[in-house]
């Protein structure tokens, strides 16, 4: 039997993402964690089809005193915007002379911006932060599944963690939203596994601890984030009490 962790960085890796074994959720289309007014575990096609409509851009209010085609007023009190400087040695055809003693712009990885809209939310971080999901195969079948990142990717998370101001205001977590394996693959220990990797992995980007935030008496294959059990077998401490959801932590080596 081989097992193997993948960090999900582009479609390839992102297609292994097994669906979630309640038919009603699915990993592939939520932003539950990433969306804290509108986010949903729902399965959705479409999200798995194509990429998401382009967003609408906003339109700037209308002055009810002026006509439909004015434009913006010029203030004569604001400075002017910053150009770039006039030289007067410059043609108009001259470009930018390249100094080659600066170091080249860096350019990370990154996702296409036509790619899945959950692609697309997990690619966010990767030219500073990395991956924020790994899948783990067994004989190159996907096994179990895991999202994580920096607390700022996860507004859900941001908003669960004011509900409680003891919690350690810095440095602030690293937090894993979701955790599953799946129907086939439970009992094996896989998820710890995955939760050890990730671990090792944040602890390696610089994070002093993880948290998480499960929800407690919810049925297995309705929660994202496992039994506060599962997370104390791994090291994870009750930091913040609640009968609903308690926060577990782990500080990290």
């Amino acid at each position: 039997m081989a097992i193997r962790i993948v960090d999900v960085r582009d479609e390839d890796a992102f297609a292994l993402v097994p669906p979630c074994a309640d038919a009603g959720f699915d990993h592939r289309s939520c932003d539950y964690w990433e969306d804290a007014d509108r986010g949903s575990k729902a399965a959705r096609a479409s999200w798995l089809s194509a990429a998401a409509p382009a967003p609408v851009a906003k339109q700037r209010s209308r002055n009810p005193f002026g006509d439909d085609d004015d434009e913006p007023a010029v203030n004569p009190f604001l400075p002017a915007s910053r150009g770039p400087a006039f030289n007067p040695f410059l043609t108009g055809d001259d470009q930018p002379v390249a100094n080659p003693f600066a170091p080249p712009p860096k350019t990370g990885p990154s996702v296409a911006a036509d790619a899945l809209p959950k692609l697309r939310l997990l690619g966010r971080g990767l030219a500073v932060f990395g991956s924020y999901a790994k899948v783990l195969l067994v004989d190159d079948t996907a096994a179990a599944y895991i999202q994580f990142g920096p607390l700022s990717a996860y507004p859900r998370a941001m908003r669960t963690r004011e509900l409680y101001p003891r919690l350690p205001a810095s440095p602030l977590p690293a937090v894993i939203t979701c955790i599953s394996t799946t129907p086939a693959g439970r009992g094996a220990g896989h998820a710890a596994a995955l939760v050890e990797a990730v671990c090792e992995d944040l602890a390696l980007r610089g994070f002093a601890a993880v948290e998480i935030y499960p929800e407690r008496g919810a049925k297995p294959n309705a929660t994202s984030a496992a039994e506060p059990a599962f997370w104390e077998g791994l090291g994870f401490v009750v930091a913040a009490a609640d009968d609903r959801w308690p926060v577990m932590r782990r500080e990290l080596a």
